[in-house]
């Protein structure tokens, strides 16, 4: 059967009282062959026309016999795929709290209010996929009778490895896949659907969308990356079991190609569109879907995101500046680090803006999952109110030390320092010593072998498993390593910890170090192990790091003769320093694969970070038996 005579039954099958004039609009055809497709339709007996009577006027009734409603089925509607495992970095920071998909549109959650609209078309099996605060979904299952299967790779694959994890949904059934975050102002799904389509919506001007070619039958050619005054890609999709058939193999094989991780499930269409069965455009007027970019879309499409977005972040930023949020602009997710989560934005440029703050741009800092169990944030406070006066941190506006949340002043030109620069690692490691010979005195000290007995509670208490098979030596090999180092009776100092190239930052105002989480005192030669095992160091590059923090000087360009490396490396030969940094590089390494595992216990993926952590370790250990340094 043709598509038209499947769209004009399935028309009289939503409406008994559409006229001629309904199913030329829905075909996009004249009259003319409106007429002649329901005059041939009548003839395959799909079709009865009703008396003059029952006609009610000028406008003749047709109503869709037993054997139309037979045909019909074929084309049923089987289930719907909603895609809503995504972060949406582009709507931070509200979706550090709610997934994209559950933010709320005049009132009606946008994933909500597409099941309601699958619900009146008569699909009722739809299945979410998720990933990113998975478990806000949850409540969806007893509302709606939805399915939630989970994409594993959500964090660090595109959505071509989404439809990999999706094959058994879509595999020989009829149907829509929809985007979470998708707003469909009406309704424009359907019971029954005559063949493949992908929903378009006109660009008008210059475009970075998907642009679609098709031919005089409205089947896509092809599609580019931009153009002009274009149709494109944007909102649901429909498949046909005969569409999914061909397209899913070719899914696997492009998911199982190196190369492809950040490819959209697109990108296969779009390489293979010659070979599929045919797929549709589905012209959508203007207005109809939404896919929202940013907040301040959202903002002018729901007054309600104005000045009040229902996000705590936007709360405490309102709060501390003393303005309406809607004074919050150019938002934007910085890169998320392995703890927090952080992100940009300006106070507006207007005269009701005070007038210290206007025009300046920002960082908020929102700590991660977990992360109350991890660190003090009342001893981080301690750090920066006693660091403050070396002139090497960054300016906070902000601090509170009851959640760790934290504003601080956001520097032009900044970047994270590049390790593999010779003069760009000097200068990180002459502030590190600067710290290090600062005197200053916390009241805390940073203990890798507390922190260790920390994390193993914590991923009991989360009723995880350390998986390494060889873990309960590896401990005892620790322990032995802990003895060693503390038969030294090193001097310690305030260490930073956290010695990461990105938490040394490049600015035009000078070089600043950042994110004081971790800090407090202990042996400063930890913070060269920390330094190197971050960059994934080998234990012959540490040799190098080593001389380069020796020999820096201080941050003032000086550094006395008879003490060069400071209090760090003070009365030790170059053996003993070595020996010393591959053991905290090995202990570190430990630590914070135990650190991985406890956060992938609550949801997080890191992927081989905790591997080469763990390797960090046992590698290290080899080193100091075969050096003599740990005896049996």
């Amino acid at each position: 059967m043709n598509k038209e005579t499947v769209i004009i039954l399935r028309t009289f099958y939503e409406n008994r009282e559409s006229t001629q004039r309904d199913i030329s609009k829905e075909l996009g055809v004249s009259l003319g062959k409106t007429n002649k497709l329901m005059t041939d339709a009548v003839d395959a007996g799909y079709l009865v026309k009703l008396d003059n009577d029952e006609g009610r006027g000028r406008n003749v009734l047709y109503e869709i016999t037993e054997e139309g409603k037979r045909i019909l089925e074929k084309y049923r509607v089987d289930r719907a795929l909603i895609l809503a495992s995504g972060f949406g970095s582009r709507f931070v920071p509200l979706t550090y709290e709610t997934p994209k998909g559950l933010l709320e549109v005049f009132g009606e959650r946008m994933i909500e209010r597409q099941i309601r609209q699958l619900h009146e078309a008569g699909v009722r099996d739809i299945t979410i996929m998720v990933g990113y605060l998975k478990e806000k979904f949850d409540y969806l299952i007893d509302k709606y009778d939805v399915k939630l299967i989970y994409n594993p790779e959500f964090s660090n694959k595109n959505t071509l490895a989404t439809m990999h994890h999706a094959m058994k949904v879509l595999k020989g059934k009829n149907c829509y896949i929809l985007s979470s975050d998708n707003w469909m102002r009406d309704n424009i799904y359907h019971t029954y659907e005559a063949d493949a389509w992908y929903a378009a919506t006109f660009m008008e001007g210059d475009t970075r969308e998907w642009a679609m070619e098709t031919g005089k039958n409205g089947v896509i050619k092809s599609v580019n990356v931009g153009g002009h005054d274009k149709w494109c890609m944007y909102g649901p999709v429909y498949f046909t079991k005969e569409f999914s058939d061909k397209l899913l193999p070719l899914i696997e094989a492009y998911y199982k190609m190196p190369g492809t991780e950040q490819f959209y499930w697109e990108d296969v269409l779009i390489r293979n569109l010659k070979i599929l069965p045919d797929m549709y455009i589905n012209k959508q007027p203007e207005g109809e879907v939404y896919e929202f970019e940013n907040l301040e879309e959202l903002r002018a499409f729901d007054d309600k995101y104005v000045n009040d977005s229902g996000s705590k972040a936007m709360q405490v930023v309102s709060k501390v500046f003393n303005i309406p949020e809607s004074m919050i602009i150019n938002i934007k997710c910085l890169k998320a680090g392995m703890t927090n989560k952080s992100w940009y934005f300006n106070i507006s440029d207007t005269p009701e803006a005070p007038e210290e703050y206007r025009g300046r741009a920002y960082i908020c800092r929102i700590p991660g999952p977990g992360t109350e169990k991890l660190i003090n944030r009342r001893q981080e406070a301690e750090v920066y109110k006693a660091v403050e006066k070396l002139g090497i941190t960054e300016e906070l506006i902000y601090f509170n030390a009851d959640n760790g949340y934290k504003i601080s002043r956001y520097y032009n030109g900044a970047r994270n320092a590049d390790y593999d620069n010779a003069s760009e690692l000097r200068q990180c490691m002459s502030y590190l010593k600067k710290l290090h010979n600062s005197g200053i005195v916390l009241d805390h000290e940073f203990s890798i072998k507390k922190e260790m007995l920390g994390y193993e509670k914590d991923i009991r208490e989360a009723r995880a498993e350390i998986p390494y098979e060889d873990y309960p030596t590896v401990r005892m090999q620790a322990e032995e390593v802990f003895d060693w180092l503390d038969s030294l009776k090193r001097q310690h100092t305030i260490c930073h910890v956290d010695s990461v190239k990105d938490n040394f930052i490049f600015t035009d105002e000078g070089l600043r170090m950042i994110d004081w989480e971790y800090a407090g005192m202990g042996d400063p030669l930890m913070d060269i192990a920390m330094a190197a095992i971050y960059s994934y160091m080998s234990f012959e590059d540490v040799k190098e790091l080593i001389k380069v923090y020796v020999t820096a000087p201080d941050i003032d360009g000086k550094h006395s003769p008879d003490d060069i490396g400071g209090v760090a490396v003070r009365g030790l030969s170059d053996e003993d320093v070595y020996a010393i940094v591959v053991a905290y590089m090995g202990l570190g390494g430990l630590l914070w694969a135990l650190w991985g595992i406890y956060k992938m216990a609550l949801g997080e993926n890191f992927g081989d970070y905790t591997l080469k952590m763990y390797r960090y370790f046992k590698d290290s250990y080899k080193i100091l038996r075969k050096s003599e340094k740990i005896l049996m």
